[in-house]
């Protein structure tokens, strides 16, 4: 599998990263890369961007470097609800929203309450993409997630850096195992991000990709791909009836 994709990218303005999207769109390029996202926290997360930032989004260009840069969010997923700490009006206007939780966020729980709160969350009809399931500190039934996910036609993450040792949410490769078996039997997309905080992580997706094909799942599922997977997936949810 060919990937030239990367959506899940933090720059700046998310107050613990520390690249510019210049800097990832750069970085992008040189590594063969033709679409990265902006995907910054919103203002739940400690250091995120105020709503303005979202707002005013729309001046970036929509190509830097050469790369077409596609403009989204990490939204932060703050009760059982589902709730964002963004409102739907601005989720609306970007091209494409990750879910996730957070310890800075939202304290860790227990199973039924972490499901509860991500299945919630794929509810709200601009959410694409459910943030790095798999996080040890926040334990889900999975098969629960993923049909809701069918259901809801939203993407299942599958996070690179969830999959590094070093990383606060690392729980092995079981976890994103079973994802990828559930998500295969379920028929949900799948994409692999890099979640990179730092332009020379962008692309970064080597640890995922090895499960990915490891997994058998159909390459049409795999949105990494095609931008056009990646849009159509978008697009699916958005226009849903």
């Amino acid at each position: 599998m060919n990937f030239i994709l990367d959506v899940h990218c933090h720059t700046v303005a998310s107050g613990h990263a520390y690249s510019t999207v210049t800097e990832n769109a750069a970085y992008a390029a040189s590594i063969g890369l033709t679409h990265i996202g902006v995907s910054d926290h919103g203002p739940g997360m400690p250091g995120g961007s105020h709503e303005y930032y979202f707002g005013n989004i729309w001046i970036l260009p929509e190509e830097i470097c050469g790369v077409r840069v596609i403009i989204g969010t990490e939204a932060n997923i703050s009760d059982q609800k589902g709730k964002l700490d963004l409102p739907d009006w601005i989720l609306k206007r970007l091209e494409f929203v990750i879910a996730s939780m957070h310890r800075g966020v939202i304290p860790p729980q227990d199973k039924a309450f972490h499901t509860k709160a991500m299945i919630n969350a794929m509810e709200n009809p601009y959410v694409n993409i459910l943030g790095h399931p798999g996080d040890i500190k926040f334990d889900i039934d999975f098969e629960a997630v993923v049909a809701a996910a069918a259901r809801t036609l939203t993407i299942i993450e599958i996070n690179n850096q969830s999959l590094n040792p070093g990383s606060i949410r690392y729980n092995g490769d079981e976890p994103f195992l079973q994802l990828l078996e559930l998500c295969k039997r379920y028929e949900v997309p799948v994409i692999a991000s890099s979640d990179a905080h730092f332009h020379t992580q962008v692309g970064q997706l080597d640890r995922a990709k090895e499960l990915i094909e490891a997994s058998g799942i159909d390459p049409g599922l795999v949105l990494n791909t095609s931008a056009d997977l990646f849009f159509n997936a978008v697009h699916k949810k958005r226009t849903k009836k």
